[in-house]
This record gives structure tokens, C-alpha cells and sequence, in this order.
């Protein structure tokens, strides 16, 4: 398997290939470090550009990246002064003998754990259906099974020329019985792609939550949710739907099995443990230090503003 071989994850590209080479751990409970370089036309994941691969490649061989052993800031905050030293003398060969040793606190790789969704798609008798990967290996819970969807889990019409009528059960109770062209379970992550798109809310990557939007509601007053991260959701296609089966998809990949009627897409939080040195869950990304401040989250803001044009002018150019 690649997760027990891979210390490293290099993306050169946009949203849609970093969600590529997160989909190789999609039956992985643990997922390398991912270094992406920003190549594409439009995208908030890529988080470097590639000029900057020098500096990008320095800071997390430095840093001592790697599975199993990883922090939310991987770096020493009080450097030694022999640390100090040996980067001073180090050379181009010379990484071998710092490996994993403190750059400083103000330039070591910084690492942005990013939530996934456990999806898994079940026949009206309970049973999981195979989504063409091998399933997560079950721990005994109820809801174990499935993949892992770093984006969303998507409900939709495809070419049937019906609305899709879609029971929505939150936290094991009924909220809702939605028509519509379909429905989007989305992380944080995912809010600024088709969840977006469809009306629903922009949702910092670090707030623990899943995000409920529907697709061209029928109904006026079915607004976009934001849930907290440990309520699980159940989509059930309805005995009311007139076509055959709806599309189910994962990150932008059609599931090979469809949804047909009593059938149900049980959605809910993947759980990230952690302690000192150690992660379980999520989907780690190196994120890019912007000068001046301190926070590992701050592309964010910058993509809002450079990305989405937050707020911008009506007839102003600047």
C-alpha cells in the first residue's frame, strides 16, 4: 500500500490534482504530509508557488515531516545554539546530517491539518456496497466502513430529467424531505468549491464542521446548514423519486455503484487524534509562511481576497 511507503506527498497543479493524490489515501486512516505547488488557474489548496520549491523542499526536509510524526508547527521553538551552527555551515550535500533538526522558530514548516468525511453508500438491508476501492478496515463501530472524501460527498440527478427527492436524517432524525437537483455534504475544505457554487457558506479550514447545501432546492426556504463536525448525516433516496437511481460522487469521482431507491449515503466526521508528536486523521498540508505573520492558516485570507475578490468593488480596478 502507499501509505506505508510514501513520507511525502509533491502536487505540481490546481485544486483538482491535489485532490487526486488525496484520493490514493482515500482508505487510509493516516495520510502524508502534502507539499503542493500552486500550477493551475483557480484553487485555494495550492499553497506555494513553484519558485519557491527551494524553499519549500528546505523547510520540510528540515523540519523532519513524516508519517506517524507530525505536529501542528513541526519545529524546535527554542533552537540550540549547536542548531544554529550546523545550519550555518550546511552546504548543498549537507542536509543528511540536520535531518528533522530546528531551522528556528521563525522558518520552520508549518502544517495545516485538514478534516475528511467518512462516506459510505449502503443497500436497504445495511449492507455496504463496494465503491470500488477496498473499504476502510471497520473497528467494530456501526458507522465504520467506506471512504474518506477530502472535499464532499455529492447526491445528484446526473441525466435523469427529474428532480431527485432525497430524505435527509441529522443526527440519526429526520430534518427534511428535500427536492431538488441534489445534495452537497462538504468539509471546510470543500466550501469553496461546489458547496460555494451552489449558495452555501465559506467556512475557515480550522472550525470543526460539515456544511449541508442543496443543489437548485425546489423550495425557497431550504438554506445551506452548517453542522457541527460530529453530527452524522443519512441521505435516503425516497419511495417518491420517479427515476431510477441518482449519482453519487466523492471528490468529483461517480461512484461505479448509483443510488437507488431505500438506499442511503451515511456521511459522518473522521475523528483526528493527536498527541505531542503524533496525528491520526486528516489530511496534512505545508502551508506556506507568510511574512510578517505568524499563523499557518493565513493563506486562507489571502485567497479570499486574491482568489474570490472578497467584497470587491462594483467598476473599480486596482
Amino acid at each position: 500500500m502507499a501509505h506505508g511507503k510514501v513520507d511525502l506527498v509533491v502536487t505540481l497543479g490546481g485544486d483538482g490534482t491535489i485532490l487526486r493524490a488525496s484520493s490514493l489515501f482515500a482508505t487510509c486512516n493516516n495520510v502524508p504530509p502534502v507539499l503542493s505547488f500552486s500550477m493551475g488557474t483557480l484553487g485555494f489548496l495550492g499553497e506555494w508557488k513553484f519558485a519557491e520549491y527551494k524553499r519549500a523542499f528546505r523547510e520540510v526536509y528540515m523540519s523532519g515531516a513524516g508519517v506517524g510524526d507530525r505536529a501542528s508547527v513541526l519545529e524546535d521553538p527554542k533552537p540550540t545554539a549547536a542548531d544554529e551552527q550546523t545550519e550555518s555551515q550546511m552546504g548543498p550535500t549537507g542536509w543528511s546530517s540536520v535531518r528533522g533538526k530546528s531551522m528556528g522558530s521563525s522558518r520552520g514548516a508549518r502544517i495545516l491539518m485538514r478534516n475528511r468525511l467518512k462516506v459510505g453508500l449502503y443497500t436497504p438491508e445495511g449492507k455496504l456496497v463496494n465503491p470500488g476501492r477496498d473499504p476502510i478496515p471497520p473497528t467494530g463501530k456501526s458507522t465504520d466502513g467506506g471512504v474518506y472524501a477530502m472535499n464532499e460527498v455529492l447526491i445528484h440527478r446526473g441525466k435523469a430529467p427529474h428532480l431527485a427527492i432525497v430524505e435527509i436524517f441529522v443526527g440519526g432524525r429526520l430534518l427534511t424531505e428535500a427536492v431538488g437537483d441534489g445534495i452537497i455534504v462538504s468539509t471546510p475544505t470543500g466550501s469553496t468549491a461546489y458547496s460555494l457554487s451552489s449558495g452555501g457558506s465559506i467556512v475557515h479550514p480550522l472550525v470543526p464542521s460539515v456544511l449541508l447545501t442543496p443543489i437548485c432546492p425546489r423550495s425557497l426556504s431550504f438554506r445551506p446548514l452548517v453542522l457541527p463536525s460530529s453530527t452524522p448525516i443519512t441521505l435516503r433516496l425516497s419511495p417518491k423519486n420517479r427515476g431510477r437511481e441518482v449519482e453519487v460522487s466523492i471528490d468529483g469521482v461517480d461512484m461505479a455503484q448509483g443510488m437507488s431507491v431505500g438506499m442511503e449515503v451515511r456521511v459522518w466526521d473522521e475523528e483526528i487524534r493527536h498527541g505531542k508528536n503524533d496525528w491520526h486523521g486528516g489530511v496534512p498540508c505545508v502551508m506556506r509562511r507568510t511574512m510578517g505573520v505568524g499563523e499557518a492558516d493565513d493563506g486562507w485570507v489571502g485567497g479570499l481576497n486574491g482568489l474570490l475578490k472578497f467584497n470587491y468593488p462594483f467598476g473599480e480596478e486596482r
